[in-house]
């Protein structure tokens, strides 16, 4: 991890938003998000100079369409102004998280259906 993402995962274990379980390199699909809260369905990601902006825009467009909102910080912001990218952090997980893209999973038993089996 950057010294940028080391800071921001320190403050995010910190978040008193609840269901805002952060996970650092979050598998989603083929790409590695710098940390995703899954359950609020938001990725935050810690860009500096090495990143492109054409693979960051097709990365963020997988994101959204499988349902998730998109934070983006710059590595700068995150070690300078730690308190001003926490406060959007917070705003961004207390709005009503995106519904699941697809419905629970149904399954029949003994000739009824039932949710979630």
């Amino acid at each position: 991890m950057t010294d940028a993402e080391k800071k921001l995962w320190w403050h995010l274990r910190q978040v008193p938003v609840r269901d805002s379980h952060f996970r650092r390199q979050a598998t989603i699909g083929p790409y590695f998000a710098d940390f995703a809260c899954h359950e609020q369905r938001l990725v935050i990601e810690v860009d500096g100079g090495q990143h492109d902006p054409i693979a960051d825009a097709k990365r963020t467009e997988y994101l959204h369409a499988h349902g998730y909102r998109v934070l983006r910080f710059w590595n700068n912001e995150v070690l300078g102004n730690i308190d001003g990218v926490m406060q959007v952090i917070c705003a961004t997980l207390s709005e009503r998280a995106p519904p699941p893209l697809t419905p629970p999973h149904r399954a029949m038993r003994g000739g009824r259906e039932t949710e979630g089996a």
